[in-house]
């Protein structure tokens, strides 16, 4: 149990680290005319992935989850797999990579790196890290609870609002004569 609470702090303090780099390239979109997008729904984003860590950890230790080596090493695989996902999203945006959604009117949509292959890559690694972070240690309630909670209540709204954002940002590139 005790290097599952060091994963669930590791990622915690990865995330930590995802705001930071996110409150910088903010600044710089808002400097370079960026709009926002969506704003009212960051609160409870934050607090949803807040609360995956810690049921995560409440889960297995106040109901004495217990280790299922098959299954935790392939979701351990899966979880470090979706960090790699997500960071390659983060690089292949570069400056434009936000938590919130910000877009900087004119700007092309990005086509490289793994949104060469999909709209929305970071969300496929959200959805998975929500199912096989908690299923390391077999913390079954808290990843069907995140997965639908996260699936219902947030990306549904979340992902309308970054394409209204990336539609209004592309209309506003110059047309090329």
């Amino acid at each position: 149990m005790i290097w599952y609470a060091v994963l669930i702090f590791a990622t915690g303090a990865e995330r930590f680290v995802e705001l930071g780099v996110s409150a910088k390239n903010a600044a710089w979109a808002f400097r370079h005319g960026g709009v926002e997008f969506g704003r009212g729904h960051f609160p409870f984003m934050v607090t949803l992935h807040t609360a995956m860590l810690v049921a995560c950890l409440a889960e297995v230790f106040l109901l004495q989850r217990p280790f299922t080596p098959w299954l935790g090493y392939t979701m351990l695989v899966v979880a470090l797999a979706c960090q790699a996902l997500r960071w390659w999203c983060i690089a292949s945006l570069g400056r434009r990579w936000n938590t919130r959604v910000i877009v900087v009117p004119g700007l092309p949509l990005v086509r490289r790196g793994p949104y060469r292959l999909l709209d929305h890559p970071n969300y496929v690694a959200v959805i998975a890290e929500g199912i096989a972070l908690p299923l390391v240690y077999n913390a079954w309630i808290t990843a069907a609870v995140f997965t639908v909670v996260n699936l219902v209540l947030l990306l549904r709204f979340r992902i309308p609002v970054e394409e209204k954002a990336l539609a209004f940002g592309v209309a506003q590139a110059p047309v090329e004569p």
